[in-house]
């Protein structure tokens, strides 16, 4: 008998053309979360063939180990597609139990007495809604999908500590609780915490946004208005609290990271700190020196034995007299006494104050101009610098969304012209962001605050509590710059990394069942939670997560061909075009 591939081929199942199907959705979840995680990934590599600068961890073997990470069972793609692609099967699967239950409701087709499990599966179906259904669903898949991803996440880990070939192993202490992990994975935090938080934000936002719509339904059944007008009114007034939340949201949230950027760095993710750190423009040696001087080991009026040389070599790599460094040198206070330091020491501009002098603070910004010691000029230096950088960081993200959903829009030049202006508007308040921090440390050190109080020691106006805690709780505040829509978008972004802040260290790098567990949990009612909404009640999803899920749910023309739609159908004597599935879309 002769094997012929085409006979094989005919017979296989068709994919099913509702894009609400099971496989449909299964589908286009993998596609999206292998996009998240493999782009990032590849970018090294691509980078490297660009630039012809290879090394051993763009080469073929590390290449390998990204694509067994990103493409195995156990990985990131794989566990989601489980969640939300496993859920729409199973709840299908549910459905069919329904249907069968309401056409045979006592009896088995035989006439045979139902089976004591299919009673219990009657009786619970009799009194579960439908939400409670979708959400019980959720939670199963999301059970496995988080066991899947943390023994992805542990294996990656293995394989990342395995020493190579000739190398020397570093000795460890054996623990029982532990005996197969190195001390660089028992120290580390969760591999999958940050997926965690983000998801725990996420479900919080679900849920706040479902407390505001019935408070404003609420509101608008007791207006004694047209509905059209209570309507709009409503959505106003949403829209208007629901935007206050989110700049107090982002101002508290933005407060905290920039603290522990400078006193904690370890309780923020490493590349958020080097990101961080890019746009400060702060060296090293300087951000080393607040930390000592929290701690108490670089004092003005003690020195500092250990570390007395810290800021000198800086001073010494900014061509300015190493004993502008020197803390026994430096006045502690302000008043007649520092202004006789200031000129043995040649500083200029910090007449009646103590402290580090502004040459070193600002990091030579303007020495070219000969303004490095201005305060004014640093930040709006700065300032400017961040603007230009944060206009090559937000074109993609404002233009990208477009050119995906709606890129027709491109060939309207009002339209190109609106989002490169919102794209400036969102450079404006990253430029804001940065300069008005500075300008806040430097009113408080050197303008205003420290020349009212000369007898307060620069030990409290540089330290923790002085010029640095004002800065953090200025900044934050330029979030009234940006569109109210994306101000959502922005303290969403930053509450997972604030609350993993708040977080106490020796939980986040416990690697105990009870915090496991907790952690498990939390990740499962909240999936639960944001995909439950996503299917009953769409209207509480908001950004990316809205937009994301839309897309998985109904397909990729859930937003745009449903306006098209509308807009066919108000042109008198225009046919509807036949757009299946569009009916249950959920606009982006």
């Amino acid at each position: 008998m002769n094997f012929n591939p085409n006979d094989l081929l005919e017979n296989l199942p068709e994919l099913s053309d509702d894009l609400t199907h099971p496989s449909q959705i299964a589908i286009r979840t993998f596609a999206l979360s292998l996009s998240l995680s493999l782009g990032p990934s590849l970018v090294p590599f691509v980078l490297s063939l660009i630039t012809g600068r290879h090394s051993q961890k763009t080469g073929l073997v590390a290449l390998r180990k990204v694509l067994r990470r990103e493409l195995g069972y156990d990985s990131f793609a794989s566990a989601v597609t489980l969640a939300i692609g496993g859920e729409a099967a199973l709840r299908r699967l549910w459905g069919l139990i329904d249907t069968n239950d309401e056409e045979h409701p006592t009896e088995n087709i035989d006439g045979e007495e139902k089976p004591r499990i299919k009673s219990w599966i009657s009786y619970f179906n009799s009194r579960l809604s439908s939400r409670q259904k979708t959400f019980i669903t959720n939670a199963f898949t999301s059970s496995l999908s988080i066991l899947l991803l943390q023994a992805g996440r542990r294996r990656s880990e293995r394989l990342r500590n395995i020493p190579r070939p000739g190398a020397i192993p570093i000795p460890y202490t054996y623990t029982p609780s532990n005996p197969s992990m190195t001390p660089s994975v028992r120290d580390s935090p969760s591999p999958t915490l940050d997926l965690t938080l983000l998801v725990l934000v996420r479900a919080i936002d679900v849920a706040l946004q479902s407390i505001i719509s019935m408070l404003t339904a609420k509101a608008e059944i007791e207006l004694p208005e047209p509905a059209e007008k209570k309507k709009r009114g409503t959505n106003k007034d949403k829209l208007s609290l629901t935007t206050r939340l989110d700049a107090l949201v982002f101002w508290a949230c933005s407060a905290r990271i920039m603290w522990c950027f400078f006193y904690q760095p370890e309780r923020l993710p490493s590349t958020y700190v080097k990101w961080i750190r890019t746009l400060a423009g702060v060296d090293n040696r300087l951000l080393r020196t607040l930390r000592l001087l929290r701690s108490g080991e670089w004092t003005y009026t003690r020195g500092s034995p250990t570390h007395s040389t810290l800021l000198t070599t800086y001073a010494k790599d900014l061509g300015y007299p190493s004993s502008w460094g020197d803390p026994l040198r430096l006045p502690a206070f302000g008043g007649p006494s520092a202004e006789s330091v200031w000129n043995l020491l040649g500083v200029k501009g910090r007449k009646g104050l103590g402290g580090i002098p502004c040459e070193l603070v600002h990091g030579g910004v303007g020495s070219q101009m000969s303004l490095a010691g201005n305060c004014t000029a640093n930040s709006s230096i700065r300032g400017m610098k961040a603007f230009f950088e944060a206009i090559l960081l937000y074109l993609p993200a404002h233009f990208l969304p477009v050119l995906i959903t709606r890129p027709q829009v491109l060939l309207r030049p009002h339209r190109v012209l609106s989002t490169f202006l919102a794209t400036c508007r969102s450079a404006t308040f990253l430029s804001a962001f940065i300069s008005s921090f500075w300008f806040s440390v430097c009113f408080t050190r050197t303008l205003a605050l420290a020349r009212l109080f000369p007898s307060v020691s620069h030990d409290f106006w540089d330290g923790p509590h002085g010029c640095i805690l004002a800065g953090c709780l200025v900044c934050g505040s330029s979030i009234w710059l940006e569109n109210g829509r994306r101000r959502g978008e922005m303290a969403l972004y930053v509450l997972p990394r604030a609350i993993r802040a708040c977080i106490p260290d020796r939980l986040i790098r416990s690697r105990n069942r009870m915090v496991s567990t907790l952690e498990r949990l939390t990740f499962i009612l909240s999936l639960s939670t944001l995909l439950t909404a996503a299917t009953d009640n769409p209207e509480t999803l908001r950004g990316l997560s809205r937009w994301g899920l839309a897309f998985i749910m109904n397909g990729p023309h859930a937003g745009f061909w449903q306006r098209r739609r509308k807009n066919f159908e108000t042109r008198p004597g225009t046919p509807t075009p036949d757009l299946p599935g569009v009916e249950n879309s959920i606009a982006s």
